[in-house]
């Protein structure tokens, strides 16, 4: 399973309200294009993102459905992304100080992208989840700085 963390500027609650808002998925999510409808019980287990993944005009309409929630804590995560398959991603919020420490683990679990050897698998995903963390952390930050946080 990779893992990768960052630390980003904003308490756990500034973070979750972020992640509790499913709109905002594609702004920070690497692959996804964008949202075509968030589950009025988002991040409730059971709920699910409507998105797409790709590029105009060969975008894929997929779901990502909740599988577990700890509020301002933990979200693990079902990931679909056809023809490549799914994975689990989850989402964990430490504490530090007035930051938070916020690592991604993901792990492809159904498909084709299941079948790739986790020695060439964990680096891609790694470089990927950098990325969505590096993203998140822009937008959290931004939204902290401008007062549009709790």
């Amino acid at each position: 399973m990779s893992s990768t963390s960052r630390t980003i500027a904003a308490t756990p609650e500034q973070v979750w309200s972020v992640l509790a808002d499913g709109w905002l998925y594609p702004l920070f999510v690497v692959g996804a294009a964008r949202m075509r409808e968030v589950d009025d019980t988002w991040p409730a287990v059971g709920s699910k993102l409507h998105h797409s993944v790709g590029s105009w005009p060969l975008m894929i309409d997929d779901t990502t459905e909740v599988l577990e929630v700890e509020e301002r804590q933990r979200l693990l995560l079902l990931a679909r992304g056809w023809p490549a398959g799914h994975a689990h991603v989850e989402l964990l919020l430490e504490p530090r100080g007035a930051d938070t420490l916020v690592t991604i683990k993901e792990q492809a679990t159904g498909g084709p992208g299941a079948l790739v050897p986790k020695v060439v698998q964990d680096p891609q995903l790694h470089l990927r989840n950098v990325e969505a963390l590096r993203r998140l952390a822009f937008l959290v930050e931004g939204r902290a700085k401008e007062g549009r946080l709790p």
